[in-house]
């Protein structure tokens, strides 16, 4: 099977948040850019997008402790999520398209789920704040940093599969960075990989199972050609 088309038999989309639905990566790595120049590093905002993109706050915390050559505070990590749910509080926004991409999806009844690095407190308030709570119940969001299984560890995306009673071959998972493709990967899911012409594919690229696609307009036709037979309705 070429790497330019999905597995057939979907029976569930699996999403990332931040990147996906939430355009909360680029201003997240900005406050972490903000806060590692706080405690003396030099770190541009692009800089620690590059670096931390996808990446769950205990791995960034260890990161940012290994860059300064010295312990930080145990508490870095929680300080660092409380300051990013009170800036989605007030500013989360959605990635274009997202809730007209949900919309569609739950109109016709194919399952959906979120499987993310970022926290339970996180996204509620992410997705309390752009509306998409209304598709998206807490039953359907998933954890994978409060789980201990940060991606690329792909045990968030096996536990929404098993939580909707479905084979990893039946998922396909919506995602924007290396990280969660290479867990979708390891989960032996289908992916579609959010990502423009301007940055380049995952180093693992080709995979068997995985698209990618530059707007997420493009999202809902390629399941609906491959969803299983009477999921959609």
């Amino acid at each position: 099977m070429p790497a330019t088309e999905l597995r057939n038999g979907l029976k569930l989309v699996i999403f990332d948040c931040d990147g996906v639905l939430i355009d909360s990566e680029r201003p997240s790595c900005h406050a972490t850019a903000r806060f590692a120049r706080s405690i003396g590093l030099e770190m541009s905002d692009q800089e620690a997008l590059e670096r931390f993109a996808g990446k769950a706050l205990p791995q960034v915390a260890r990161e940012l402790s290994k860059l300064s050559g010295h312990p930080l505070p145990p508490d870095t990590a929680d300080r660092l999520r409380q300051g990013l749910v009170d800036m989605m509080k007030k500013g989360a926004s959605p990635v274009d398209g997202a809730p007209e991409l949900l919309k569609a999806l739950v109109a016709h009844h194919i399952p959906i789920r979120v499987g993310s690095n970022s926290s339970m407190a996180e996204m509620e308030a992410k997705f309390h704040r752009t509306g998409m709570d209304t598709y998206l119940p807490e039953d359907r969001i998933h954890s994978a940093v409060d789980m201990h299984h940060p991606k690329p560890d792909p045990e968030v995306y096996l536990y929404a599969a098993r939580q909707e009673g479905v084979l990893p071959t039946e998922a396909v998972v919506v995602e924007d960075s290396d990280t969660g493709a290479d867990a979708a990967r390891r989960a032996g899911m289908s992916c579609i990989l959010l990502r423009d012409d301007g940055h380049p594919l995952p180093p693992y690229w080709p995979v068997e199972g995985f698209v990618r696609v530059q707007h997420l307009s493009e999202v809902l036709p390629l399941i609906e050609a491959k969803v299983a037979p009477g999921v959609k309705k």
